[in-house]
């Protein structure tokens, strides 16, 4: 299939990171985050514009200097199972923490999400940022991150095994011979790995994708290696093109040295557009919209996320830039650790630090329709991304963007002027992977089926 460009969008309800504030806008309802019909219709819209798949975040933690959205939110994949029924083509993609979850039902979950939507399911593997997540599942210290990744390879590639516990053609349900179930299709796993211990098989059969997509965000290297060994969607950071073509290039590379193609990577880009009628209208509201969040305790609260919900605010703020960078050991370490690094090679006080990493940035896809369909299609074609992960204030932003902008690149011939089919993996090129025992069985026969 010829490349073409992907959109996801992710719901951040009455207000995720950078948007503390949207609760307080008229338009947003202030149950948006636990309202079933704010999600269905969010997605019934992107649906209408083609978009590829509804992405849903998640943590287990929260303390109240928090993002408003995050205290009070559906669990995912209940959230998406109820959406599934309500949608027939877009992908939906679920965050759950290998750390915090048993791998047999995490598989389960999604293997039931997936059929529910008629192939339309994928999770994005989490290790769990937060530190706090720990105590909710009773334990005195959130796991090191060497383990944490150690536990979500493992967690990912049994997971993957128990949903290939039945063969395509195991139900044969032939009354005649009174068959249900062919047994020599069925297998268990028998699993044991460093962390885990799973006997199987799973109960339940594969979808018409064959497994759920997975996803995942790698940012520090053993987050990119993590990517590159089991990943088919990423949700890249963004930052400037020549960082977002950076980390595509590595991505794309890591995955090919693996064995992979790296075409079957799909590098989503996460993007805040703000459209307007014309590049200065745009370019106001961009500005109105940060300084209407632009609250410095908000933020100084909210810097102490990366560093196991630390409080700052027993700092001086004018005195040198604390030393925390054991407590970012077992949290945000990446984010966390270049925060501590800048702070000592600029020599920055606290002050400084929530400045400069609060800064104002516009997105890079801000202005009039065409002016943005100009720069999604740049950024595209300039392999910085395969696809955009966007994320909207309102729903009426997700409408303009959807009438006023994607018309746009469809016009351009970078995006889709119809699905591909109707399974998330189709949306994506993906290839549908053959169960590993039948595949296993067609090559004992030298290459024909059984």
């Amino acid at each position: 299939m010829p490349r073409k460009l992907h959109l996801a969008v992710a719901v951040y309800g009455v207000g995720g990171p950078g948007q503390h504030g949207l609760w307080k806008d008229p338009r947003v309802p202030k149950n948006a985050s636990i309202d079933i019909g704010y999600y269905i219709k969010t997605a019934q819209l992107a649906e209408q514009a083609l978009f590829d798949a509804l992405f849903i975040v998640d943590s287990q933690f929260i303390n109240p200097t928090y993002p408003s959205h995050y205290l009070n939110r559906l669990e995912p994949l209940t959230l998406l199972s109820a959406v599934a029924t309500h949608t027939t083509r877009i992908g939906l993609v679920g965050t759950a923490s290998s750390t915090y979850n048993s791998p047999f039902n995490l598989a389960r979950r999604f293997a039931s999400l997936d059929l529910i939507s008629g192939g339309r399911a994928g999770w994005n593997v989490v290790t769990s940022f937060d530190t706090g997540t720990s105590k909710n599942y009773g334990l005195d210290e959130h796991l090191d991150y060497a383990t944490r990744y150690g536990r979500a390879l493992e967690a990912v590639l049994l997971i993957q095994g128990l949903w290939d516990s039945y063969e395509d053609d195991a139900f044969v349900a032939d009354v005649a011979r009174n068959v249900f179930l062919d047994p020599s299709r069925l297998h268990a796993l028998d699993h044991v790995g460093e962390h885990f211990k799973v006997a199987g098989p799973l109960n339940i059969s594969r979808s018409a994708q064959g497994q759920p997509v997975i996803f995942q965000a790698g940012v520090s290297e053993d987050g990119r290696n993590l990517a590159a060994h089991v990943a088919e969607g990423i949700y890249a950071p963004g930052g400037t093109l020549a960082e977002a073509q950076a980390y595509f290039a590595d991505i794309k590379r890591r995955a090919a040295a693996l064995g992979r193609d790296p075409d079957h990577v799909v590098i989503f880009t996460g993007a805040s557009p703000v459209v307007g009628g014309t590049d200065e209208e745009a370019a106001r509201l961009s500005r109105d919209i940060y300084e209407a969040d632009n609250d410095f305790d908000r933020k100084l609260g909210f810097l102490g996320r990366a560093f196991g919900a630390y409080d700052f605010s027993q700092h001086d703020l004018d005195a040198p830039f604390p030393d925390v960078a054991h407590l970012a050991e077992k949290g945000g370490r990446t984010r966390g650790l270049e925060l501590v690094q800048r702070a000592k090679d600029q020599g920055l006080t606290l002050r400084q630090v929530v400045e400069t990493v609060t800064e104002y940035h516009p997105s890079p896809f801000t202005g009039a329709p065409d002016t943005v369909a100009d720069a999604i299609a740049d950024w595209y074609e300039a392999r910085a991304a395969d696809g955009l992960n966007l994320r909207f204030r309102t729903l009426e932003d997700l409408e303009r963007f959807a009438g006023d902008v994607v018309p746009l690149l469809t016009k351009r011939g970078v995006f889709r002027s119809e699905y591909e089919g109707e399974t998330l993996r189709s949306h994506l090129g993906l290839p549908v992977p053959v169960n590993r025992y039948t595949l296993a069985r067609q090559a004992a026969h030298g290459g024909g089926s059984a």
